[in-house]
C-alpha cells in the first residue's frame, strides 16, 4: 500500500484539493501544517493519481509530492488518529471501535470514518455541530454534501425533522444511509444530486460544509433563503465573500479554527 501526499500552501489549499477530488472522488486524507496543507491518497501502485515526487503543478499550483509504503497494519495504525471527540458538551461523536459515551446527558453518534468526509475531528465539521448546537432543534433539515452523514444524524438526534442528505458522491451517500442505520436514526431523504447544477431544497435550516466554489454555486442556485445557513469548508480570508453571496441573510455568529472558518447565518 502506498500514501501519495500532496503539500500546498494554505492560500491555494481549495484548488489542490478540488483538483484531487476529480482524481481520487472517494475522498483523501487532509493534515493541516503551518501554512500548508498536506493530501494524501492511500493505494495500490497503478491505482493512484499518476503525479511525479518532488516539485509538481496540480490545479496551476505549485505543490510538492511525496511517495511512501505504508506497514501492513497501516489500516490498524490509521484507527489511532481518530478519536472520540465531545462537541458543546453534549454531543460525543465517535468512531464505532471505541465505547459509547458515558458522559450523563450526552447525544452519541458513532461514525464509520473510513467511508466518507466527515468524523468531527476535522474544524469545519466541528464547528458545524458547535454552530448547530446553538439552534433550537425544530423545523426540517438539509445537510448539502454531507459526506459521512454527521451533521445529518446530529440534526435528526437533536429533534430536526424532516432531515434531507444530499451528495453528489455515491460513497458519500452509501456512508450516510450506513451511519444513520448504525445510529439507529431514520433519515427522510438521502439522495445523490449534482450541488452544482440542481436547486437546492427548502428547509427551516440548512448546512452546507463544502468549499468556497460550490457554495457560492449553491447561494447562486438557492431560490428560497432559510430560516438559518450554517456554511463551512472556507478559508478565513474566504468567509466575507461567501456570506455575501447568501444576502439577505445576515451573519449571526462566525467561528475560527486554525485557518478555517464557519458561518451561522439568519434572516
Amino acid at each position: 500500500m502506498i500514501r501519495l501526499a500532496i503539500r500546498a500552501a494554505r492560500e491555494d489549499a481549495e484548488l489542490v484539493l478540488a483538483a484531487l477530488l476529480e482524481l481520487a472522488p472517494s475522498g483523501v486524507e487532509q493534515v493541516d501544517l503551518d501554512g500548508a496543507v498536506e493530501y494524501a491518497v492511500y493505494g495500490v501502485p497503478g491505482e493512484l493519481p499518476s503525479l511525479p515526487e518532488g516539485e509538481a503543478e496540480v490545479a496551476g499550483v505549485r505543490v510538492t509530492v511525496t511517495d511512501r509504503e505504508v506497514p501492513d497494519d497501516w489500516a490498524e495504525r490509521w484507527k489511532r488518529f481518530h478519536v472520540p471527540v465531545l462537541i458543546g458538551g453534549k454531543l460525543y461523536v465517535r468512531p464505532p471501535w471505541e465505547e459509547a459515551a458515558i458522559r450523563p446527558g450526552a447525544i452519541d453518534l458513532a461514525i464509520d470514518p473510513g467511508q466518507a468526509f466527515g468524523t468531527g475531528a476535522h474544524p469545519t465539521s466541528r464547528m458545524s455541530l458547535e454552530l448547530l448546537l446553538e439552534l433550537e432543534p425544530s423545523g426540517s433539515f438539509a445537510d448539502l454534501g454531507c459526506g459521512s452523514g454527521l451533521l445529518a444524524i446530529a440534526a435528526a438526534k437533536l429533534g430536526f425533522s424532516p432531515v434531507i442528505a444530499l451528495d453528489s458522491d455515491r460513497a458519500a451517500v452509501a456512508a450516510t444511509v450506513a451511519n444513520a442505520r448504525d445510529n439507529g436514526v431514520a433519515l427522510d431523504r438521502v439522495e445523490r444530486v449534482n450541488l452544482r447544477e440542481e436547486v437546492p431544497p427548502k428547509a427551516d435550516l440548512i448546512a452546507a460544509n463544502l468549499m468556497r466554489p460550490l457554495l457560492l454555486r449553491v447561494a447562486a442556485l438557492m431560490e428560497d433563503r432559510p430560516r438559518s445557513l450554517i456554511v463551512s469548508g472556507l478559508l478565513d480570508h474566504e468567509a466575507d465573500e461567501v456570506a455575501a453571496a447568501f444576502a439577505p441573510l445576515r451573519q449571526r455568529r462566525r467561528m475560527d479554527e486554525r485557518g478555517w472558518a464557519a458561518l451561522l447565518l439568519e434572516r
